[in-house]
Protein backbone atom coordinates (compact mmCIF):
# COMPACT_ATOMS: atom_id res chain seq x y z
CA UNK A 1 0.00 0.00 0.00
CA UNK A 2 2.89 2.30 0.96
CA UNK A 3 4.17 1.29 -2.29
CA UNK A 4 1.26 2.70 -4.56
CA UNK A 5 0.70 6.06 -2.49
CA UNK A 6 4.15 7.14 -3.41
CA UNK A 7 3.97 10.19 -6.45
CA UNK A 8 6.93 7.83 -8.25
CA UNK A 9 7.59 3.99 -7.99
CA UNK A 10 10.72 4.12 -9.07
CA UNK A 11 11.70 6.12 -5.88
CA UNK A 12 15.12 4.73 -5.00
CA UNK A 13 15.39 6.33 -0.99
CA UNK A 14 13.29 7.84 1.08
CA UNK A 15 15.02 11.00 0.96
CA UNK A 16 14.84 11.10 -2.82
CA UNK A 17 10.86 10.07 -2.25
CA UNK A 18 10.07 12.89 0.28
CA UNK A 19 11.97 15.64 -1.92
CA UNK A 20 9.42 14.51 -5.32
CA UNK A 21 6.57 14.57 -3.06
CA UNK A 22 7.61 18.28 -2.07
CA UNK A 23 8.36 19.04 -5.60
CA UNK A 24 5.30 18.10 -6.61
CA UNK A 25 3.34 19.66 -3.45
CA UNK A 26 5.12 23.06 -4.45
CA UNK A 27 4.40 22.34 -8.16
CA UNK A 28 0.28 21.97 -7.31
CA UNK A 29 0.53 25.03 -4.78
CA UNK A 30 1.49 27.06 -7.89
CA UNK A 31 -0.40 25.79 -10.43
CA UNK A 32 -3.39 26.43 -7.61
CA UNK A 33 -2.07 30.22 -7.07
CA UNK A 34 -1.42 30.98 -11.07
CA UNK A 35 -4.65 29.34 -11.97
CA UNK A 36 -7.11 31.42 -9.47
CA UNK A 37 -4.39 34.85 -9.04
CA UNK A 38 -4.84 35.53 -13.34
CA UNK A 39 -8.76 35.47 -12.76
CA UNK A 40 -8.66 37.72 -9.70
CA UNK A 41 -6.27 39.64 -10.98
CA UNK A 42 -7.62 40.60 -14.61
CA UNK A 43 -11.29 41.38 -13.39
CA UNK A 44 -9.72 43.83 -11.37
CA UNK A 45 -8.18 45.42 -14.23
CA UNK A 46 -10.76 44.76 -16.53
CA UNK A 47 -13.65 46.90 -14.66
CA UNK A 48 -11.12 49.62 -14.22
CA UNK A 49 -10.72 49.54 -18.10
CA UNK A 50 -14.50 49.67 -17.98
CA UNK A 51 -14.55 52.59 -15.83
CA UNK A 52 -13.03 54.86 -18.61
CA UNK A 53 -14.91 53.36 -21.32
CA UNK A 54 -18.06 54.65 -19.52
CA UNK A 55 -19.36 58.18 -19.21
CA UNK A 56 -21.00 58.91 -15.64
CA UNK A 57 -21.02 60.21 -12.35
CA UNK A 58 -18.92 58.55 -10.35
CA UNK A 59 -18.01 59.67 -6.99
CA UNK A 60 -15.49 57.19 -5.68
CA UNK A 61 -14.11 53.90 -5.95
CA UNK A 62 -14.22 50.69 -4.18
CA UNK A 63 -13.90 46.72 -3.89
CA UNK A 64 -16.12 44.07 -5.10
CA UNK A 65 -16.41 40.04 -5.04
CA UNK A 66 -13.35 38.72 -6.66
CA UNK A 67 -11.46 41.91 -6.46
CA UNK A 68 -13.35 44.14 -9.08
CA UNK A 69 -13.74 47.94 -8.71
CA UNK A 70 -16.83 49.12 -8.83
CA UNK A 71 -18.51 52.42 -8.69
CA UNK A 72 -20.23 54.32 -5.80
CA UNK A 73 -23.38 57.03 -7.04
CA UNK A 74 -25.10 58.78 -4.30
CA UNK A 75 -28.87 57.86 -4.52
CA UNK A 76 -32.35 58.70 -2.88
CA UNK A 77 -31.91 55.00 -1.14
CA UNK A 78 -30.56 54.61 2.33
CA UNK A 79 -28.04 52.47 1.49
CA UNK A 80 -24.78 53.47 -0.07
CA UNK A 81 -25.61 51.27 -3.30
CA UNK A 82 -23.43 50.59 -6.56
CA UNK A 83 -24.62 50.53 -10.16
CA UNK A 84 -25.83 47.42 -11.02
CA UNK A 85 -23.45 47.86 -14.61
CA UNK A 86 -21.50 45.16 -12.73
CA UNK A 87 -23.63 42.24 -13.54
CA UNK A 88 -21.96 42.02 -16.74
CA UNK A 89 -18.81 41.12 -15.57
CA UNK A 90 -20.21 38.91 -13.17
CA UNK A 91 -21.60 36.96 -15.56
CA UNK A 92 -18.81 36.57 -18.01
CA UNK A 93 -16.87 35.94 -14.81
CA UNK A 94 -19.01 32.52 -13.89
CA UNK A 95 -20.57 31.67 -16.93
CA UNK A 96 -17.82 29.91 -18.93
CA UNK A 97 -16.76 28.16 -16.26
CA UNK A 98 -20.10 26.73 -15.35
CA UNK A 99 -20.42 25.46 -19.28
CA UNK A 100 -16.86 24.11 -19.62
CA UNK A 101 -17.66 22.02 -15.87
CA UNK A 102 -20.91 21.00 -17.18
CA UNK A 103 -19.86 19.49 -20.07
CA UNK A 104 -15.96 18.64 -20.21
CA UNK A 105 -16.30 15.75 -17.52
CA UNK A 106 -17.65 14.12 -20.75
CA UNK A 107 -14.99 14.22 -23.38
CA UNK A 108 -12.22 15.84 -21.49
CA UNK A 109 -10.40 12.60 -21.05
CA UNK A 110 -10.07 12.52 -24.86
CA UNK A 111 -7.34 15.46 -24.59
CA UNK A 112 -3.99 15.05 -23.37
CA UNK A 113 -2.95 17.26 -19.49
CA UNK A 114 -0.02 18.54 -21.85
CA UNK A 115 -2.73 20.36 -24.76
CA UNK A 116 -4.82 21.41 -21.75
CA UNK A 117 -2.38 23.18 -19.79
CA UNK A 118 -1.33 24.98 -23.17
CA UNK A 119 -5.14 26.12 -23.54
CA UNK A 120 -4.75 27.87 -19.99
CA UNK A 121 -1.80 29.37 -21.06
CA UNK A 122 -2.91 30.81 -24.02
CA UNK A 123 -6.20 31.97 -22.57
CA UNK A 124 -5.10 33.16 -19.87
CA UNK A 125 -2.61 35.31 -21.89
CA UNK A 126 -5.06 36.41 -24.13
CA UNK A 127 -7.16 37.42 -21.58
CA UNK A 128 -4.32 39.97 -20.19
CA UNK A 129 -3.24 41.63 -23.88
CA UNK A 130 -7.29 42.06 -24.64
CA UNK A 131 -8.14 43.72 -21.44
CA UNK A 132 -5.03 45.84 -21.27
CA UNK A 133 -5.69 47.29 -25.21
CA UNK A 134 -9.42 47.21 -24.65
CA UNK A 135 -11.33 50.41 -26.27
CA UNK A 136 -15.11 49.15 -25.60
CA UNK A 137 -17.64 47.13 -23.13
CA UNK A 138 -17.66 44.04 -24.67
CA UNK A 139 -14.03 44.00 -25.54
CA UNK A 140 -13.04 44.09 -22.04
CA UNK A 141 -16.06 41.75 -21.37
CA UNK A 142 -13.98 39.00 -23.88
CA UNK A 143 -11.21 39.46 -21.85
CA UNK A 144 -12.91 38.15 -19.31
CA UNK A 145 -14.46 35.29 -20.60
CA UNK A 146 -10.94 33.84 -21.63
CA UNK A 147 -9.82 34.32 -17.94
CA UNK A 148 -13.02 32.50 -17.08
CA UNK A 149 -12.36 29.61 -19.45
CA UNK A 150 -8.74 29.76 -18.09
CA UNK A 151 -9.93 29.19 -14.87
CA UNK A 152 -12.23 26.97 -15.50
CA UNK A 153 -10.75 23.91 -17.34
CA UNK A 154 -7.53 24.92 -15.66
CA UNK A 155 -9.38 23.84 -12.21
CA UNK A 156 -11.16 20.90 -13.61
CA UNK A 157 -7.68 19.48 -15.23
CA UNK A 158 -5.80 19.94 -12.51
CA UNK A 159 -8.00 18.38 -9.61
CA UNK A 160 -8.35 15.39 -12.45
CA UNK A 161 -4.68 15.49 -12.45
CA UNK A 162 -4.17 14.94 -9.07
CA UNK A 163 -5.16 11.33 -8.80
CA UNK A 164 -2.49 10.16 -10.43
CA UNK A 165 -0.12 11.59 -7.66
CA UNK A 166 -0.47 11.31 -3.31
CA UNK A 167 -2.89 13.13 -1.97
CA UNK A 168 -0.45 15.60 -0.24
CA UNK A 169 -1.05 17.16 -3.68
CA UNK A 170 -4.39 18.12 -2.43
CA UNK A 171 -3.06 20.00 0.22
CA UNK A 172 -0.96 22.47 -1.66
CA UNK A 173 -3.68 22.98 -4.62
CA UNK A 174 -5.80 23.91 -2.12
CA UNK A 175 -3.74 26.12 -0.13
CA UNK A 176 -2.04 28.15 -3.76
CA UNK A 177 -5.84 28.38 -4.36
CA UNK A 178 -6.67 30.20 -0.89
CA UNK A 179 -3.48 32.34 -1.28
CA UNK A 180 -4.51 33.69 -5.43
CA UNK A 181 -7.14 35.54 -3.31
CA UNK A 182 -4.83 37.22 -0.81
CA UNK A 183 -1.98 37.86 -3.12
CA UNK A 184 -4.14 38.53 -6.22
CA UNK A 185 -6.01 41.54 -4.68
CA UNK A 186 -2.68 43.02 -2.51
CA UNK A 187 -0.70 42.92 -5.76
CA UNK A 188 -3.21 44.42 -7.66
CA UNK A 189 -3.63 47.44 -5.37
CA UNK A 190 -0.25 47.49 -4.76
CA UNK A 191 1.23 48.26 -8.30
CA UNK A 192 -2.15 50.45 -9.31
CA UNK A 193 -1.77 52.41 -5.51
CA UNK A 194 2.00 53.15 -6.58
CA UNK A 195 1.08 54.71 -10.17
CA UNK A 196 0.85 51.97 -12.49
CA UNK A 197 -1.78 51.93 -15.05
CA UNK A 198 -4.13 48.88 -15.34
CA UNK A 199 -2.63 48.64 -18.14
CA UNK A 200 1.34 48.47 -16.98
CA UNK A 201 -0.10 46.44 -14.40
CA UNK A 202 -1.43 43.85 -16.51
CA UNK A 203 1.81 43.84 -19.10
CA UNK A 204 3.30 42.68 -15.98
CA UNK A 205 0.89 40.09 -14.40
CA UNK A 206 2.03 38.43 -18.00
CA UNK A 207 4.23 36.23 -15.60
CA UNK A 208 1.70 34.79 -13.67
CA UNK A 209 0.73 32.34 -16.80
CA UNK A 210 4.41 31.92 -17.49
CA UNK A 211 4.80 30.57 -13.94
CA UNK A 212 1.90 28.59 -14.44
CA UNK A 213 3.12 26.30 -17.54
CA UNK A 214 6.44 26.28 -15.76
CA UNK A 215 5.19 24.66 -13.13
CA UNK A 216 3.66 22.42 -14.53
CA UNK A 217 5.88 21.13 -17.14
CA UNK A 218 9.53 21.78 -15.09
CA UNK A 219 8.47 21.09 -11.73
CA UNK A 220 5.89 18.54 -11.20
CA UNK A 221 7.68 14.70 -10.67
CA UNK A 222 5.87 12.97 -13.40
CA UNK A 223 4.63 9.20 -12.71
CA UNK A 224 7.22 7.03 -15.85
CA UNK A 225 5.25 7.14 -18.87
CA UNK A 226 2.91 9.34 -17.72
CA UNK A 227 0.38 10.41 -20.65
CA UNK A 228 1.50 13.89 -21.37
CA UNK A 229 0.58 14.42 -24.95
CA UNK A 230 -1.49 10.97 -25.65
CA UNK A 231 -4.49 9.95 -24.32
CA UNK A 232 -4.86 5.83 -26.61
CA UNK A 233 -7.65 3.91 -24.04
CA UNK A 234 -7.94 1.14 -26.23
CA UNK A 235 -4.81 -0.56 -27.96
CA UNK A 236 -3.05 -3.90 -28.85
CA UNK A 237 -0.47 -6.25 -27.34
CA UNK A 238 1.83 -4.57 -25.06
CA UNK A 239 0.85 -1.07 -26.09
CA UNK A 240 -2.34 -1.47 -24.78
CA UNK A 241 -0.48 -3.04 -21.47
CA UNK A 242 1.61 0.13 -21.25
CA UNK A 243 -1.03 2.32 -21.72
CA UNK A 244 -3.00 0.99 -19.03
CA UNK A 245 0.02 1.28 -16.69
CA UNK A 246 0.06 5.17 -17.92
CA UNK A 247 -3.30 5.74 -17.06
CA UNK A 248 -3.34 3.94 -13.85
CA UNK A 249 -4.27 6.94 -10.76
CA UNK A 250 -1.24 6.15 -7.84
CA UNK A 251 -3.94 6.85 -5.13
CA UNK A 252 -4.83 3.15 -4.68
CA UNK A 253 -8.11 2.08 -2.86
CA UNK A 254 -7.60 -1.07 -0.03
CA UNK A 255 -8.33 -4.50 -1.28
CA UNK A 256 -8.65 -7.74 0.20
CA UNK A 257 -5.23 -8.74 -1.11
CA UNK A 258 -1.91 -8.72 0.38
CA UNK A 259 -0.55 -5.22 0.42
CA UNK A 260 2.77 -6.23 -0.71
CA UNK A 261 2.03 -8.28 -3.64
CA UNK A 262 2.17 -6.46 -7.23
CA UNK A 263 -1.18 -7.24 -9.10
CA UNK A 264 0.29 -8.54 -12.30
CA UNK A 265 0.38 -6.58 -15.57
CA UNK A 266 -2.90 -8.75 -16.96
CA UNK A 267 -4.72 -7.90 -13.72
CA UNK A 268 -3.67 -4.48 -14.26
CA UNK A 269 -4.70 -4.19 -17.92
CA UNK A 270 -8.13 -5.87 -17.20
CA UNK A 271 -8.73 -3.55 -14.33
CA UNK A 272 -8.19 -0.45 -16.94
CA UNK A 273 -8.58 -1.45 -20.18
CA UNK A 274 -11.04 1.00 -21.50
CA UNK A 275 -12.76 4.33 -21.08
CA UNK A 276 -15.80 4.12 -18.88
CA UNK A 277 -18.84 4.30 -20.46
CA UNK A 278 -21.88 7.02 -20.41
CA UNK A 279 -23.84 4.65 -18.12
CA UNK A 280 -20.30 4.73 -16.20
CA UNK A 281 -20.44 8.07 -16.02
CA UNK A 282 -24.26 8.57 -14.84
CA UNK A 283 -23.72 6.26 -11.97
CA UNK A 284 -20.84 8.10 -10.91
CA UNK A 285 -22.52 11.60 -10.96
CA UNK A 286 -25.54 10.13 -8.72
CA UNK A 287 -23.01 9.13 -6.20
CA UNK A 288 -21.22 12.53 -6.70
CA UNK A 289 -24.72 14.30 -5.42
CA UNK A 290 -23.71 14.00 -1.96
CA UNK A 291 -20.84 16.25 -2.23
CA UNK A 292 -21.68 18.61 -5.09
CA UNK A 293 -24.81 19.42 -3.26
CA UNK A 294 -23.70 20.59 0.01
CA UNK A 295 -20.34 22.44 -2.27
CA UNK A 296 -22.92 23.81 -4.32
CA UNK A 297 -25.14 25.37 -1.05
CA UNK A 298 -22.12 26.40 0.68
CA UNK A 299 -21.08 29.05 -2.30
CA UNK A 300 -24.59 30.02 -3.02
CA UNK A 301 -24.60 31.57 0.79
CA UNK A 302 -21.30 32.43 0.42
CA UNK A 303 -21.19 34.49 -2.34
CA UNK A 304 -24.83 35.81 -1.90
CA UNK A 305 -23.29 37.53 1.04
CA UNK A 306 -20.43 38.52 -1.41
CA UNK A 307 -22.60 39.59 -4.19
CA UNK A 308 -25.77 40.52 -2.74
CA UNK A 309 -24.85 42.06 0.91
CA UNK A 310 -21.84 42.70 1.98
CA UNK A 311 -21.27 46.57 0.19
CA UNK A 312 -24.55 47.28 2.04
CA UNK A 313 -22.79 46.44 5.36
CA UNK A 314 -22.46 49.61 6.25
CA UNK A 315 -21.12 51.76 9.32
CA UNK A 316 -21.51 55.57 9.16
CA UNK A 317 -20.41 56.21 12.64
CA UNK A 318 -17.20 54.41 12.33
CA UNK A 319 -13.96 55.96 11.82
CA UNK A 320 -13.39 53.68 8.64
CA UNK A 321 -15.08 54.85 5.04
CA UNK A 322 -16.99 53.11 3.30
CA UNK A 323 -14.64 51.70 1.03
CA UNK A 324 -12.20 51.08 3.55
CA UNK A 325 -14.40 49.09 5.88
CA UNK A 326 -15.17 46.76 2.54
CA UNK A 327 -11.64 46.42 1.76
CA UNK A 328 -11.05 44.75 5.43
CA UNK A 329 -14.47 42.66 4.60
CA UNK A 330 -12.63 41.68 1.42
CA UNK A 331 -9.25 41.14 3.07
CA UNK A 332 -10.80 39.35 6.08
CA UNK A 333 -12.83 36.81 4.10
CA UNK A 334 -9.91 35.63 1.78
CA UNK A 335 -7.79 35.23 4.66
CA UNK A 336 -9.98 32.57 6.31
CA UNK A 337 -10.16 31.14 2.42
CA UNK A 338 -6.80 31.03 2.69
CA UNK A 339 -6.37 29.71 6.20
CA UNK A 340 -8.90 26.91 5.83
CA UNK A 341 -7.80 25.92 2.35
CA UNK A 342 -4.73 25.02 3.94
CA UNK A 343 -5.97 23.68 6.86
CA UNK A 344 -6.07 19.62 4.95
CA UNK A 345 -3.01 19.18 6.34
CA UNK A 346 -3.90 19.47 10.14
CA UNK A 347 -7.55 17.87 10.17
CA UNK A 348 -10.46 17.02 7.78
CA UNK A 349 -14.10 17.53 8.27
CA UNK A 350 -16.02 14.57 6.67
CA UNK A 351 -19.09 16.37 7.00
CA UNK A 352 -19.54 18.80 4.50
CA UNK A 353 -23.52 19.24 4.30
CA UNK A 354 -22.72 20.62 8.70
CA UNK A 355 -20.64 23.66 6.86
CA UNK A 356 -23.55 24.52 4.42
CA UNK A 357 -26.08 24.63 7.04
CA UNK A 358 -23.51 27.32 9.20
CA UNK A 359 -23.22 29.40 5.88
CA UNK A 360 -26.70 29.38 5.22
CA UNK A 361 -27.25 30.79 8.69
CA UNK A 362 -24.16 33.35 8.19
CA UNK A 363 -26.31 34.48 4.80
CA UNK A 364 -29.70 34.66 6.85
CA UNK A 365 -28.02 36.46 9.80
CA UNK A 366 -26.50 39.13 7.29
CA UNK A 367 -29.96 39.58 5.50
CA UNK A 368 -31.51 40.47 8.32
CA UNK A 369 -28.71 42.79 9.10
CA UNK A 370 -28.86 44.64 6.46
CA UNK A 371 -32.38 45.10 6.54
CA UNK A 372 -33.62 45.63 10.28
CA UNK A 373 -29.69 47.65 10.96
CA UNK A 374 -29.43 45.87 13.88
CA UNK A 375 -25.52 45.85 13.79
CA UNK A 376 -23.89 48.90 14.71
CA UNK A 377 -20.13 48.03 14.59
CA UNK A 378 -18.15 46.88 11.45
CA UNK A 379 -16.04 44.57 13.64
CA UNK A 380 -18.72 42.35 14.33
CA UNK A 381 -19.13 41.89 10.60
CA UNK A 382 -15.28 41.68 10.31
CA UNK A 383 -15.89 38.32 12.28
CA UNK A 384 -18.58 36.87 10.39
CA UNK A 385 -16.69 37.55 6.78
CA UNK A 386 -13.95 35.62 8.45
CA UNK A 387 -15.54 32.39 9.71
CA UNK A 388 -17.45 32.64 6.43
CA UNK A 389 -14.40 32.48 4.42
CA UNK A 390 -13.42 29.71 6.86
CA UNK A 391 -16.37 27.66 6.11
CA UNK A 392 -15.89 28.26 2.17
CA UNK A 393 -12.62 27.01 2.03
CA UNK A 394 -13.10 24.33 4.03
CA UNK A 395 -15.93 22.76 2.14
CA UNK A 396 -13.99 23.09 -1.15
CA UNK A 397 -11.12 21.38 0.12
CA UNK A 398 -12.46 18.41 2.04
CA UNK A 399 -14.98 17.36 -0.62
CA UNK A 400 -11.98 16.98 -2.81
CA UNK A 401 -10.29 15.07 -0.83
CA UNK A 402 -12.77 13.15 0.54
CA UNK A 403 -13.74 12.10 -3.38
CA UNK A 404 -10.50 11.31 -4.07
CA UNK A 405 -10.38 8.61 -0.78
CA UNK A 406 -14.01 7.35 -1.24
CA UNK A 407 -13.77 6.60 -5.08
CA UNK A 408 -12.81 3.68 -7.05
CA UNK A 409 -9.75 4.24 -8.74
CA UNK A 410 -10.82 3.97 -12.42
CA UNK A 411 -13.29 6.27 -11.37
CA UNK A 412 -11.48 8.83 -9.48
CA UNK A 413 -9.94 11.17 -12.79
CA UNK A 414 -14.01 11.81 -14.05
CA UNK A 415 -15.15 12.35 -10.29
CA UNK A 416 -12.37 14.55 -9.57
CA UNK A 417 -13.69 16.56 -13.06
CA UNK A 418 -17.31 16.44 -12.38
CA UNK A 419 -17.31 17.63 -9.21
CA UNK A 420 -15.53 20.62 -9.80
CA UNK A 421 -18.93 22.10 -10.90
CA UNK A 422 -20.15 22.91 -7.44
CA UNK A 423 -18.78 25.54 -6.85
CA UNK A 424 -19.40 27.46 -10.61
CA UNK A 425 -22.85 25.96 -10.14
CA UNK A 426 -23.80 27.74 -6.33
CA UNK A 427 -21.72 30.98 -7.96
CA UNK A 428 -24.10 31.10 -10.62
CA UNK A 429 -27.10 30.89 -8.99
CA UNK A 430 -26.36 32.99 -6.29
CA UNK A 431 -25.73 35.63 -8.71
CA UNK A 432 -29.21 34.97 -10.41
CA UNK A 433 -30.45 35.77 -6.59
CA UNK A 434 -28.55 37.99 -5.27
CA UNK A 435 -28.97 41.10 -7.84
CA UNK A 436 -32.49 41.56 -7.61
CA UNK A 437 -31.91 41.13 -3.89
CA UNK A 438 -29.15 43.74 -3.78
CA UNK A 439 -31.83 46.16 -6.24
CA UNK A 440 -34.31 45.49 -3.46
CA UNK A 441 -32.58 46.88 -0.70
CA UNK A 442 -31.45 49.99 -2.92
CA UNK A 443 -34.05 51.00 -3.79
CA UNK A 444 -35.59 51.50 -0.34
Amino acid sequence: MDRALNSDPVITSDTEGRFQRWRNCIGFWLLGLCNNFAYVVMLSAAHDILQKQESGNTTALTSAPNGIHIEIRNSSSRYDCNPVSTAAVLLADILPTLIIKFTAPFYIHKVPYGFRVLVCFFTAVVSFLVVSFSSTIWMSITGVIFASISSGLGELSFLSLSVFFSRDVLSGWGSGTGAAGVAGAFLYSAFTQAGLTPQVTLWIMLVVPVILAVSYFFLLVFPPAFPQWRRDEVGHGSSRRANSQERRPLIEEETDTDEDSEPSPEEQEGHHIGPLTFTDQIYIIKDLLKFIFPLSVVYFAEYFINQGLMELLYFPDSPLSHAEQYRWYQTLYQIGVFVSRTSLVCFKIRKIFIMSLLQCVNAVLLAFAVYYQFLHYPWVVFIIVLYEGLLGGAAYVNTFYFISEETTERDREFAMATASVGDSLGIALSVAVSFPVHQYFCSL
